[in-house]
């Protein structure tokens, strides 16, 4: 289920500006819902589809850019209110430390100079620390008032460790080519397998991939056309890309004429996938749907979107927020070499 489907660290205005929230898709596989990212609006976007934190297993998140984690704290301090007495622990999964700062842009003047010099460049399970802490008035007051639980308690933060061999680095290796899907999570219901995407500067940024019974689906996170999406995804019954409009990169920063502008350029244009692109990723997958999410902007028309159809080989779609969409096992699908399993999906932008 799609709880939001746009992309990007603002809120977009103009024309059908309101319509896509901030990018966040849920798993579904019977009462149980495995959150991917957690974008603007996350919580209510859950409660309109009929879902709550008590439904959650585990939040993973595909990479730290703030549109993908911004209302992380959010669900771990209103959740408070929704969870289950005999809930498990909810998983949070993401990326570690960065472990070093990127590079600086080619068209700096004078080179920036970072935040938190001390601890620049915090993991999730860093991050969700430093979120509790930063509301620890709050906490404090209903754990120790209202006898609350401590969030801390019912939400288990850890880093994904990259295995061993892969030749990572963030700065000149952060998508090693050729590395193997692994595993990041396994329960009764599904199993998750992850693998390193190319969103520079971003590293390690991630996509996942969700097998249950009865089919597939993977999620790209953001990321620029990349072999390492295909593999992972190969004989997917699902397959969730982001997309973004390169007209509108175009539009909104080729004529400003500053250093700012040029560099927001070069990121969008080595850190994204065009949808056409994204279609020639599906089929070299094998993948039987594609569905593009994470659009960027989050006001182009639909009709922009849903103009490429006609070029993938199987089901194409251009999800709105909180649409369900099957991904049921397809008998007959042509790279059907891959495990299946089945996940009811969700987005947030």
């Amino acid at each position: 289920m799609t709880l939001g489907t746009a992309g990007g660290p603002r809120w977009w205005t103009g024309a059908n500006a309101g319509k896509r929230a901030g990018i966040a898709t849920a798993v579904v596989v019977g009462d149980a819902v495995y959150l991917v990212d957690a974008g603007s609006g996350v919580g209510n976007q859950l409660m309109k589809a009929g879902f709550s934190v008590g439904n959650l297993r585990g939040i993973f998140l595909t990479h730290l850019h703030s549109d993908h984690c911004i209302d992380l704290a959010s669900l771990a301090i209103f959740g408070l209110f929704t969870l289950r007495p005999d809930q498990e622990p909810i998983r949070i999964i993401g990326p570690g430390d960065r472990g070093a700062l990127p590079p600086t842009s080619p068209r700096a003047v004078t080179p920036p100079k970072p935040l938190f010099p001390d601890h620049p460049t915090p993991g999730t399970k860093a991050m969700f620390e430093h979120l509790m802490r930063a509301y620890g008035t709050d906490l404090n007051d209903r754990v120790i008032d209202a006898l609350r639980p401590s969030p801390l308690d019912r939400f288990t933060a850890s880093d994904i460790e990259l295995p061993p061999g892969t030749g990572y680095d963030p700065n000149s290796n952060p998508t090693p080519q050729g590395m193997l899907p692994f595993e990041v999570y396994r329960d009764e219901l599904v199993t998750v397998t992850a693998t390193l995407v190319e969103h520079p500067p971003v590293a390690p940024a991630f996509a996942f991939r969700f097998d249950t019974a009865e089919g597939s689906v993977t999620i790209s996170g953001d990321t620029a056309p990349c072999e390492n999406l295909v593999r992972l995804a190969r004989g997917t019954d699902l397959l969730l890309h982001e997309a973004i409009d390169f007209d509108w990169v175009s539009q909104a920063y080729g004529n400003v004429g500053t250093e700012e502008a040029q560099a927001s350029m070069d990121h969008h244009r080595r850190s994204h996938t065009s949808p056409l692109d994204a279609i020639a990723l599906a089929d070299k997958a094998g993948a039987a749907r594609l569905a593009l999410h994470h659009l960027v902007p989050g006001t182009t028309p639909k009709s922009v979107w849903l103009s490429h159809a006609e070029k993938f080989t199987g089901e194409f779609l251009v999800p709105d927020d909180l649409d369900v969409i099957s991904f049921s096992a397809i008998i007959g699908n042509a790279a059907d070499d891959a495990p299946h399993t089945e996940v009811e999906m969700a987005s947030t932008p």
